[in-house]
């Protein structure tokens, strides 16, 4: 390893010692807003390109976040997120004494195709109803959500309060129940309109998961692609509990 490789490692590794400890101590608190990258490199008397190193390896540790065109901040402390909990995401948030909010991006019927077809297994025409919506943490939005549903199923659904929980209406509405679901969990870059939703840079990692659901006769009804900010959440699977309201 050359001399300037080692000084830089070092110096890399000073910058996040001191963040760190700054974040830990409590100096620089949840939500509060790092000095620019600029200022940083002033302070620390290095470039910026060091600085803008320093910051992404303490965002992938999920200690802070970017706002593109805003800045960095200090990450929040995480939400724990059973996939398996049967509580839906209002209830699971406020369980953890935050406040959660979602909000209705849109809806669009089509001809299912592409990553919606081949996670439906529809292989033949058939149309689709997609609902996205984004959901707030303490007002932050850290999660976008596509619910795609197989339109023959959900006759008159567009017309419901589409920011309540989906599971509910299925099961008042349509007496659906959800009696198995399959998750993929995939770390992945940020689509273009995930991104402008989550006020991310087009390509900045997200925590992708893919819940497919099948009702009480067996048939495949519905499935949820999730964009999580991945500082916002920890993954934890309980057994315990086997069905999903979201």
């Amino acid at each position: 390893m050359s001399t300037a490789t080692s000084q830089f490692g070092t110096q890399l590794g000073k910058i996040k010692h001191s963040l760190r400890e700054q974040i830990d101590t409590g100096i620089l608190s949840q939500g509060q807003k790092l000095p620019s990258e600029r200022e940083l490199s002033e302070l620390f008397a290095t470039t910026r390109i060091t600085i803008k190193d320093a910051l992404v390896s303490l965002e992938t540790e999920g200690l802070i976040y970017r706002e593109e065109r805003r800045g960095w901040y200090v990450s929040p402390e995480r939400v724990c997120y059973n996939p398996l909990s049967r509580s839906h995401f209002h209830q699971m948030i406020r369980e953890q004494h935050r406040i959660a909010e979602t909000k209705l991006v849109r809806v669009r019927s089509e001809m299912a195709a592409g990553e919606y077809a081949h996670a439906l297994a529809i292989e033949q025409i058939t149309p689709i109803h997609i609902i996205e919506r984004l959901r707030f943490i303490d007002g932050r939005a850290v999660l976008f959500v596509e619910n795609v549903l197989k339109a023959d199923l959900f006759a008159d659904i567009l017309a419901e309060k589409l920011t309540l929980s989906l599971t509910t209406i299925y099961r008042e509405k349509y007496g659906y129940q959800t009696q198995r679901s399959r998750f993929d969990v995939i770390p992945t870059s940020a689509p273009a309109h995930v991104a402008k939703a989550l006020n991310l840079a087009q390509g900045q990692p997200v925590l992708k998961i893919c819940r497919v659901n099948y009702k009480q006769d067996g048939e495949l009804m519905d499935c949820e692609l999730e964009y999580w900010r991945p500082d916002a959440v920890i993954i934890r699977i309980d057994s315990v509990t086997q069905q999903t309201i979201y």
